[in-house]
């Protein structure tokens, strides 16, 4: 019931509101383009995707604009987050519109995987510009359930988007046609995500007046120095350091472990010949999730109100070590949807808590920064997974080996937790940086 009273006393901020609703619309379209991707890249009646296909995939989606990250971070704290938010999304809702046209023109691999490169790209801007503008619209008492609440409901919409394109896979004629229209609709909805910005007051989501820099050029300008002085910022935040660590490991079993799910549902638990089942059964692994990551953002705030956000996160890892073997080790349908729900919760939870973390110890001023960074190090994390599984897995795809190398990662990720002080403890009722 406490839950549920903080969560309406937050819907009741106008502002955090609105920016919820940036966040939803925004989200919903990733959930619909990411599945338009899969089902070109992986579940293509004419491709036969490998392991090393999927990891090069996504190394090629995701590697280039992390490159980008520290760019991104200086900007977001030297540009009004408002309209990063708002011409972001239209940027998108462009370049959308014109990845629909290379699939239906079959254009070369490399040449849709630059065109889809650069709407993933300008997502970089979009998902940490939400981030570091959370803290502008709650107060710092109410921080750890803004982080429940507002990501969480982000991935439960991407979810959403993601189950609609499902919809429109599995209903429309198999081929080109239907992958074009699916990422099409996402054009729709990054339009109306980029117009429900403007509810949003065009200074409220920072950074303060003196630091905005409207001319990219002088933006720019001094970069290396703005990153420089952003990561001797974070060397001065230990709390947040470490947290960012766990769950960049925690990322990375993620990662490893989504690329043996996706070729088990492919080629495992469904005819190679029938797309359509392997992405019906790939969609109940997402949902399962999905359903984790919305348990994980009612009991995250109850949670680390008594055992603190250091205390949760050891938690959610060392409860990853000790259910993946058990689960994963079968490699059957239903244990492996359990353990979708479980890593689920555990995964999103280790999150809601280092976001809370990062954004109570690290000062606006650098939060843009600190929060690229942050993302840089996740996808650097999720696609050497995905390389390594892509070398270890076996035709098969079931490998123990790496399901117990996993578990030893998260037990790792536990122990290394274990043995620093918690530090953030009660950041859900304090809330003050650390100076």
């Amino acid at each position: 019931m406490g839950l549920l009273r903080d969560l309406r006393d937050l819907l009741r901020l106008p502002d955090f509101r609105r920016l919820l609703g940036v966040r939803l619309l925004s989200q919903l379209s990733d959930g619909v383009f990411q599945v338009a991707l899969a089902a070109y890249v992986v579940f293509s009646p004419e491709k036969q995707a490998s392991p090393g296909a999927v990891a090069s995939a996504m190394a090629v989606l995701l590697l280039p604009y992390s490159l980008i990250g520290p760019f991104t971070g200086v900007l977001l704290d030297r540009w009004r987050r408002r309209q990063v938010l708002l011409y972001c999304n239209l940027l998108r809702a462009v370049l959308c519109c014109g990845t629909a046209g290379l699939i239906l023109l079959r254009v070369p691999d490399w040449l849709f995987y630059l065109s889809a490169l650069s709407v993933t790209a300008v997502n970089r801007f979009v998902l940490a510009g939400l981030s570091a503008a959370l803290p502008r619209v709650v107060d710092p008492d109410r921080l750890v359930t803004a982080n429940a609440l507002s990501p969480t409901a982000g991935t439960l919409a991407a979810t959403v988007g993601g189950g609609v394109a499902f919809v429109v896979h599995l209903f429309a004629a198999e081929g080109d046609g239907a992958n074009a229209a699916t990422v099409l609709l996402g054009s729709v909805l990054y339009l109306c995500a980029g117009l429900s910005a403007l509810s949003l007051g065009r200074d409220l989501l920072g950074p303060e007046p003196d630091q905005v820099r409207p001319q990219f050029t002088a933006a720019l300008t001094g970069t290396a120095q703005g990153l420089t002085a952003g990561l001797r910022h974070l060397r001065r935040r230990p709390a947040a350091a470490r947290a960012m660590t766990a769950m960049t490991a925690m990322r990375f079993c993620f990662g490893a472990l989504t690329v043996m799910l996706l070729m088990l549902c492919r080629y495992a638990w469904s005819d190679p010949s029938d797309t359509d089942a392997g992405l019906r059964l790939l969609g109940v692994a997402v949902g399962l999730s999905a359903a984790g990551f919305f348990v994980a953002a009612l009991v995250t705030p109850w949670a680390t109100a008594r055992v603190g956000t250091s205390g949760w996160i050891i938690a959610c890892s060392a409860a990853s070590a000790l259910l993946l073997p058990p689960l994963a080790l079968s490699f059957s349908v239903a244990p492996l949807m359990l353990a979708a729900f479980a890593l689920g919760i555990a995964t999103q939870g280790a999150k809601i808590a280092t976001d809370t973390v990062v954004q109570a110890q690290v000062d606006d001023a650098y939060r843009g920064r600190v929060f690229s960074l942050y993302d840089v190090v996740f996808n650097v994390a999720f696609v050497g997974a995905a390389a390594i599984a892509a070398l270890v897995l076996p035709a098969d795809v079931r490998s123990a080996g790496l399901v117990v190398a996993l578990a030893l990662v998260y037990a790792a990720t536990a122990a290394a937790m274990l043995r620093e002080r918690d530090v953030s403890r009660g950041t859900s009722r304090a809330g003050t940086p650390t100076r």
